[in-house]
C-alpha cells in the first residue's frame, strides 16, 4: 500500500462496509419479483445470517465463497458474511466444474454458500457447502474489529488472457468506489436503480448494490430482458446500468416498441467499449446517450463521462474523485487512489509486476488523453497485433469498421501468419441493413487507415463470444479461422 492511499483513507474516514451499508430505515430498499425487503429487515436478516455463520465456526478473516444467481437471498448472504467479518469470494454463477475448482483451490474458503443448482457443481469438489435457501440464522454476534484495510472480497479477473487471478479488495476500496459513484452520478435517496447486472461482478456489486445502499436509494433486481427493463423503468425507475450488448438489445426492442423514457435520470454503460453508432442510437431511442465509463476489477469504476456536460462517443471521460490517471510506457493507463486494490490474493509476483515503482497500478490498457483531459481506451497491450513489424491496436481498427452500415459489431484480432507474423483479421456480425461484402469492407478500411492496419480477412459470425460482462473473448476468436 502506498502512503498516498493511506493518507486518503484516513482523511476521508471510509470505515467498513458493515458500518456503512446496513443503515436503518422502514422504506423498501430492494425488490425482486414479488419479494421486497425494507432497510430494517435487511439489517436484521444480515445480522441473523452473521450469527448463523458464527455458529458454523466462521471466524473474522475467513473466506466465504458465494456461488449463486442474483436474488434477495444472495444479498442477505453477502451482507451477513461481511457482518461476520468474512472475506467474500465472489463466483460467477455460470462457472462449470473446472472453473469453480480453480477458484476454490486458490481461495481456500472455509465454506461455500450456494444455491441448489451450483451446489451440485461444487459438492463433488469436496467443498463444505451450505445451501443459500437453508442458511442458518442466529442472534447477531458482536461486530468484529474491522478497519478500512480489512479484506472485504476477492474478485477473480475475467481470465481472457490466462488463468483468473484473485483481486483482493478491502473495505476502504469498496467504500471509495461506492461514494465516488454517488458523487459523479448524483445518486440520491429518491433514485430507483433497475438492476440487471450480475451481483458477483464489480459493476453490479460495487456500483449497483453498494451505491444503492450507501446513497439511501432503492433497487429492483431483474433478469435482463428489454421488455422487463423497460417495464420497470416506466414504473418509476430512474437509473439503469448496463453493458453494450444490453443497450444493443434495448435499442432493438425500442425500435419496434417506441417508448418515452425521458423521465429516466441516467443510463450508464461500461465493461466493454460502446461503439459510436450504438451511442448515437441510444441517444435517439432512450432520449439521452449513456454515460460511458471505464473500470477494472482491481479498482472498480475509475473514469467516467460527466453526468452534466458533453458525453463523447469513443471516450470514457474524466477520473473519479480521488483517482489519479496517467499514461506510462506504450501509453499504458496507470492508476492510483483509494479505490485501487493493493494486490492479488497469494500472488506476490503478480502484485509486484502490477505496480510501478511510484505506486501506480498497471491496467494493461492502452489509452490516449485528449486536450480536454478525457481518456479514450485504444486496446489492450496483450492484444497488440504485430504485423509486418508494425504495431496495430485492435480498437482503432474496430472504431473504423463499426462506422460501416453493414456492420453491427466487430472484433479485430491477430491470426498467426508466415508472411506477416500476425494477420489483422476482422470478425464481424452483420447489421442486416445491407449486404456485407468482404472486399468492400476491406476497401472501406483502406480509405481511412494506413494499409498495415487494415484487415486482410473478414470472417462473418452470428455473434461474438463474450464473457458474463460483455467483453469479447479474443482467445475464442483465434480458433474461428474459417
Amino acid at each position: 500500500m502506498t502512503e498516498s492511499i493511506e493518507v486518503l483513507r484516513r482523511r476521508l474516514r471510509f470505515g467498513t462496509l458493515p458500518e456503512a451499508l446496513l443503515q436503518p430505515g422502514r422504506d423498501v430498499v430492494l425488490r425482486a419479483g414479488d419479494r421486497s425487503i425494507t432497510r430494517d429487515e435487511l439489517r436484521e436478516r444480515a445480522g441473523e445470517v452473521a450469527g448463523g455463520l458464527h455458529d458454523l465456526g466462521l471466524s473474522p478473516g475467513d473466506r466465504v465463497a458465494l456461488f449463486a444467481a442474483n436474488s434477495l437471498d444472495w444479498v442477505t448472504a453477502y451482507l451477513g458474511a461481511q457482518r461476520a467479518g468474512a472475506c467474500v469470494v465472489l463466483m460467477n454463477p455460470d462457472y462449470h466444474s473446472a472453473e469453480a475448482e480453480h477458484i476454490l483451490r486458490d481461495s481456500e474458503p472455509a465454506l461455500v454458500i450456494a444455491d441448489k443448482a451450483r451446489a451440485a457443481v461444487v459438492e463433488p469438489l469436496g467443498a463444505r457447502v451450505v445451501l443459500l435457501q437453508d442458511l442458518p440464522r442466529a442472534a447477531e454476534p458482536a461486530m468484529p474489529a474491522l478497519t478500512p484495510e480489512s479484506p472485504a472480497a476477492i474478485l477473480y479477473t475475467s481470465g481472457t488472457t490466462g488463468r483468473p487471478k484473485g483481486a483482493l479488495l478491502d473495505h476502504g476500496n469498496f467504500l471509495a468506489q461506492g461514494r465516488g459513484a454517488i458523487e459523479v452520478w448524483r445518486w440520491t435517496s429518491s433514485d430507483v436503480l433497475v438492476h440487471a447486472l450480475p451481483l458477483f461482478h464489480l459493476h453490479g456489486l460495487g456500483m449497483g448494490l453498494h451505491g444503492t445502499l450507501l446513497s439511501g436509494a432503492s433497487a429492483i433486481l431483474v433478469p435482463f430482458t428489454p421488455a422487463g427493463v423497460v417495464t420497470e423503468l416506466k414504473s418509476g425507475g430512474t437509473m439503469f446500468f448496463g453493458v453494450p450488448s444490453m443497450y444493443q438489445r434495448l435499442c432493438d426492442w425500442l425500435d419496434e416498441n417506441p417508448t418515452d423514457l425521458s423521465h429516466v435520470r441516467v443510463f450508464v454503460c461500461g465493461s466493454a467499449p460502446l461503439p459510436p453508432a450504438l451511442f448515437e442510437r441510444c441517444e435517439r431511442l432512450l432520449g439521452q446517450p449513456p454515460v460511458e465509463r471505464y473500470g477494472i476489477t482491481e479498482g472498480g469504476i475509475v473514469v467516467t463521462n460527466p453526468y452534466q456536460g458533453p458525453r463523447q462517443p469513443g471516450r470514457v471521460g474524466y477520473p473519479f474523485p480521488g483517482v489519479e490517471v496517467k499514461l506510462g510506457e506504450l501509453d499504458e493507463v496507470l492508476l492510483k487512489g483509494g479505490q485501487v486494490f493493493t494486490g492479488y490474493w497469494r500472488n506476490p509476483q503478480a502484485t509486484n509486476e502490477a505496480f510501478t515503482s511510484d505506486g501506480f497500478f498497471r491496467t494493461g490498457d492502452v489509452g490516449e488523453i485528449g486536450g480536454d483531459g478525457t481518456l479514450a481506451i485504444r486496446g489492450r497491450i496483450k492484444e497488440l497485433i504485430i504485423t509486418g513489424g508494425f504495431n496495430v491496436y485492435p480498437r482503432e481498427v474496430e472504431l473504423v469498421l463499426e462506422s460501416h452500415p453493414a456492420v453491427q459489431e466487430v472484433a479485430v484480432a491477430g491470426v498467426p501468419s508466415e508472411k506477416w507474423g500476425e494477420e489483422v483479421t476482422a470478425y464481424v456480425v452483420p447489421s442486416g441493413t445491407e449486404p456485407l461484402v468482404e472486399s468492400a469492407l476491406i476497401a472501406f478500411a483502406h480509405e481511412r487507415l494506413a494499409a498495415y492496419k487494415c484487415p486482410k480477412r473478414v470472417i462473418t459470425m452470428d455473434r461474438l463470444p463474450r464473457n458474463a460482462m460483455g467483453k469479447v473473448q479474443r482467445s475464442v476468436l483465434a480458433s474461428q479461422r474459417t
